[in-house]
């Protein structure tokens, strides 16, 4: 759900309009914006927009960055529907993104996001596979990745780096992603057969996973019935699977693994 608090006549509140009482919305990286012919100056907090699909979540995320000072949480989206629509209207400087927003795919979403708003910084926080899923959402756009374990002075920290334009990765992480780009993700010594999926074909693993069907599959990323079995049969000859149940039963372990 998308939840945003209404101080303009179009509903929604960007970054600068409670800090100055802007009605147009156009701020500039100093603070000043000019309405009507008038400037102003002053500090500039950094605005957020929070998409993650468990409002308990989005709950913690406000709490510790508006605890912080120097943020403005502009809103929140549990969907890309609403994510996408949240960026056109409330211009965050910083999205937090969740990979695994219920069916939808976080990844694509980063690319769509970046189309919309290409100054927008991304910074991916999610409880899944650091080092599946770091090296994708980086090459997709986002500049900063964080699991749901770290401390809330990570995530503060990493919002106020990738606002400023650059990496969030901790040394560690960024070794595996050095190690993994001159190993090649399609090289057999990749460190999973998994990390040889493309990033669809991974959504569409993760989804046999959980469950779905083809059908089900289809409708939930608006494609054909026979597209979707395209992708099932990639799968299977990326991970030597020999049949559907094979298939069925390794995704379904995977998505477990993954604590999804």
């Amino acid at each position: 759900m998308l939840e945003h608090s209404p101080v303009r006549g179009d509903g929604f509140r960007r970054p600068a309009d409670r800090a100055h009482g802007a009605t147009d919305g156009r701020f500039g990286a100093t603070g000043q914006y000019d309405t009507a012919g008038e400037t102003m100056t002053g500090p500039q907090r950094i605005g957020v927009l929070i998409i993650d699909d468990h409002p308990i979540v989005q709950s913690g995320y406000r709490m510790i960055l508006e605890a912080a000072g120097d943020f403005e949480i502009c809103g929140f989206a549990s969907t890309e529907a609403e994510a996408l629509q949240a960026v056109s209207r409330l211009h965050p400087d910083v999205a937090i993104v969740d990979l695994m927003l219920g069916e939808q795919s976080g990844l694509a979403l980063i690319d769509e996001l970046r189309r919309i708003r290409p100054e927008l910084k991304i910074l991916v926080v999610t409880a899944h596979d650091e080092q599946l899923f770091a090296h994708r959402a980086l090459k997709a756009g986002a500049l900063g990745f964080l699991t749901k374990r770290e401390a809330a002075a990570q995530l503060v920290a990493a919002v106020r780096t990738v606002a400023a334009g650059d990496l969030a990765l901790d040394s560690r992480l960024m070794r595996q992603i050095l190690q993994s780009e001159l190993r090649g993700r399609n090289s057999e010594s990749a460190a999973s057969p998994v990390d040889r999926l493309s990033d669809r074909e991974l959504h569409v693993f993760r989804l046999i996973g959980e469950g779905l069907t083809t059908r089900q599959i289809a409708e939930a990323l608006f494609i054909s019935p026979r597209t979707v079995e395209r992708f099932r049969e990639n799968i299977k000859q990326k991970l030597g699977i020999s049949n559907a149940v094979e298939l069925v039963h390794t995704a379904t372990v995977w998505v477990l693994q993954q604590g999804r």
